[in-house]
């Protein structure tokens, strides 16, 4: 299922998601060269987090080949500040174009439902939760992690405790047509979820961030009590899910 609407309207403008998405791009087309293969590699290397360099797991001098002709050198203790850069690259076109879309569909609302500076720490709070999981679940990996979608996640948990009767428009397979279906979004969230923990249990083979998805969904959720203003809230509530009187006065 891919989201592309959802009905729910915003009462400000999400100016912080745009500058996240733009930040995105920016790092997408000035540092990563759009997925050329040598600056996407050494963007990968340079700045991805890597849990075993982070934890202290791998030896100066080890390595992980990133292509024919370029190793990824790991250097322990230089990942602190990778938590965040991480958080800013992507592997390809349609990880990064599939990521801004999420954060577009469901990050406009949880931006509106806590104001500008608080979706900032949010949103980076989410990311450095995500990352603290994948850590967790593979600490001696040589694996490059990059990608936004950990803390997309967690504006995904966010929305979900917020909105979960709010219709999602998705698209939907079925053979060779796609079709539309609209679903309350703590169905369509719940069975992303689903997705990422049955993948997280099958492994790590294929190369996605499962646990990252995971951590950063639970921390949104877990979070956004403390950080959505009650006002801003009850606005939105009042203005969305009234009983529509059509043809009243």
């Amino acid at each position: 299922m891919f989201p592309y609407r959802d009905e729910n309207d915003t009462e400000r403008t999400p100016y912080v998601t745009f500058v996240i998405i733009g930040l995105n791009a920016l790092a997408w087309l000035a540092v990563q060269g759009a997925g050329s293969e040598e600056p996407l590699i050494r963007s990968v290397c340079n700045l991805g987090l890597i849990p075993g360099e982070l934890m202290g797991r791998v030896q100066p001098g080890d390595g992980f080949r990133m292509s024919e002709e370029l190793v990824c050198l790991m250097d322990p203790g230089r990942q602190i500040s990778h938590v965040f850069t991480s958080m800013f690259l992507h592997g390809s076109w349609i990880h990064i174009l599939g990521n801004m879309w999420f954060l577009w569909i469901f990050g406009n609302n949880v931006e509106d439902s806590m104001g500008r500076g608080r979706f900032v720490a949010f949103y980076l709070l989410c990311g450095i939760g995500a990352a603290a999981m994948q850590v967790a679940a593979s600490p001696a990996s040589a694996l490059p992690m990059v990608g936004a979608s950990g803390a997309i996640s967690g504006v995904m948990g966010a929305y979900v405790i917020l909105y979960p009767r709010v219709r999602v428009f998705t698209l939907v397979p079925i053979g060779f047509f796609l079709t539309t279906i609209a679903l309350p979004a703590w169905v369509m969230l719940g069975y992303w979820m689903l997705l990422q923990v049955l993948g997280g249990l099958g492994g790590t083979e294929g190369g996605v961030a499962f646990w990252a998805h995971i951590g950063g969904f639970v921390v949104g959720a877990a979070l956004i009590k403390a950080f959505a203003r009650a006002e801003y809230v009850a606005s939105r509530q009042s203005r969305h899910w009234q009983p529509r009187r059509l043809g009243w006065r």
